[in-house]
Formats: C-alpha cells, sequence, structure tokens
C-alpha cells in the first residue's frame, strides 16, 4: 500500500491551521512563486519577481509568509556570510550544503555522504537529535578569471 505524500499546499495548510494563522490565497500564491525559484532568493528577489508576474501582494505579505514557509520546514532560511537573509525550497529536497565564493559571490550546492555522517557522529556522541543542518565553506574560485562579477 503506497502512502501519499502530502503536497505543499496541504502541509501549509496544516501548518497555518495548527498555528491559528488565516489561510489566505495570497499566502499560497507566495508559496508558489517561493518553490518555483529557481535557486536561492531573498524576500525583495521573490517580491520583484511576483511585481513582474502582475502579482499583487503586498512586500509585508512576502516578508511574513516567508518566515512562516521557513517555519513549516517548505523552505529552508540560509545566511551566506552577507548579512542577507536568503531561501531555498526544502519541499522534496535532500540536504544540501554550500561553498561560498567570497569574491563573487558564487554558490555552489553539493551533497556528501562524510558531511552527513560527521553530523549524525556528532548527534549521536552528544546525545543530541538532528532536526537539520547547515553547512556553508568561504573561499575563493580557483580561477579568478573565470570567477564572475569580481567586487
Amino acid at each position: 500500500m503506497k502512502l501519499k505524500k502530502e503536497t505543499a499546499h496541504e502541509q501549509f495548510k496544516k501548518y497555518l491551521k495548527q498555528k491559528k494563522h488565516r489561510i489566505t490565497s495570497e499566502r499560497f500564491e507566495v508559496l508558489d512563486f517561493a518553490l518555483e525559484y529557481n535557486g536561492h532568493f531573498g524576500a525583495d528577489d521573490l517580491y520583484i519577481q511576483m511585481k513582474t508576474k502582475k502579482s499583487n501582494v503586498s512586500r509585508a505579505t512576502i516578508y511574513n509568509t516567508l518566515e512562516l514557509l521557513a517555519n513549516c520546514e517548505l523552505l529552508a532560511k540560509r545566511n551566506f556570510g552577507d548579512g542577507l537573509t536568503r531561501y531555498e525550497s526544502s519541499f522534496n529536497r535532500k540536504n544540501h550544503d554550500h561553498l561560498i565564493c567570497i569574491n563573487c559571490g558564487e554558490i555552489i550546492e553539493f551533497t556528501s555522504t562524510k558531511v552527513q555522517k560527521i553530523v549524525d557522529e556528532m548527534c549521536n556522541e552528544l546525545g543530541f537529535e538532528n532536526a537539520g543542518y547547515s553547512f556553508n565553506i568561504f573561499g575563493k574560485c580557483k580561477d579568478s578569471k573565470s570567477c564572475k562579477n569580481i567586487k
């Protein structure tokens, strides 16, 4: 017997009900745009994209909804050392880590069983239940000629 996978809309609606937040079409519009966004984005990036596509959702609704989506684990909040909060979809995605170039800001995603093993071992050793982690490596692109938009 196959278990039905919960959709993002179902997960978000259940979260909103549990936390006694209003269920609005604008929040689900933000959800759809956020899950369709290619890569990492800030609230203002999403706002601009939504306005470009003729959305009437306010900037405040976007900011508030992104926080709700992160709290219910449909989005992951990321900080890449530049003081900006970015988001990316975590719905039906495997955990991954990031290499960040401090010259051009390029972000390269990678997965490593070695990193996951270290996280699991540390949690086990310290009696900690892993609810997720974020691993960022800051460095410089090896080939400075191919480095994008050097600051």
